[in-house]
């Protein structure tokens, strides 16, 4: 299997991540809500605990919506998705040690360990807008944890909202190259 037929599976299967940018922007968006009008322990336990769950979750929403929720077994990248998801367990020491260190910089330190870790999406993807999501993400929770002393949750919505527009994008750009990969072989 060629590289660019391995990153075209991965981007029409996974709809350049719009199902799982639902899920985890959802969950983003969640934890922020419990941040701003609940409790920050909550908030943090519901990010922290809810990642685990996002593949399945976005699994799930794929057989929701009638599409296959898996690659093939001969596509040799559904290895490295799986070892670029354990790099955000794999960080939670660090971002751990930044929220003792200062509760606000919870969700800075997430965005800049998660935005670090769609870098290799592009690659994965075959998708050079990951670049864009990882610069906002990482950019952003630099900036928030540097200029912002609060409010606690803000950092909780920007990652959020950006991570769900992000999905929008992914959607719109695979759907386009689905319509063209029908036309074509038509």
């Amino acid at each position: 299997m060629l590289v660019s037929d391995a990153q075209r599976e991965v981007r029409l299967t996974f709809m350049g991540g719009f199902p799982g940018s639902m899920v985890s922007g959802a969950m983003w968006l969640a934890s922020a809500a419990l941040g701003t009008w609940g409790s920050t322990e909550n908030a943090i336990l519901l990010l922290v605990v809810g990642g685990a769950f996002i593949f399945p979750l976005t699994q799930l929403l794929l057989r929701a919506m009638g599409r296959r929720a898996s690659l093939d077994p001969g596509n040799p990248f559904s290895a490295l998705a799986m070892q670029i998801a354990f790099t955000i367990p794999l960080s939670l020491p660090l971002i751990g040690a930044a929220t003792v260190h200062r509760l606000d910089w919870f969700y800075p330190a997430f965005l800049i360990v998660v935005g670090a870790h769609y870098l290799p999406f592009v690659f994965l993807y075959g998708m050079w807008t990951f670049v864009l999501l990882a610069a906002a993400m990482i950019g952003g929770g630099t900036w928030i944890g540097i200029t912002m002393s609060g409010p606690f949750s803000f950092g909780g919505w920007y990652g959020g909202a950006l991570i769900v527009a992000y999905g929008v994008l992914g959607l719109i750009l695979t759907g386009r190259e689905e319509r063209r990969v029908a036309s074509a072989a038509t």
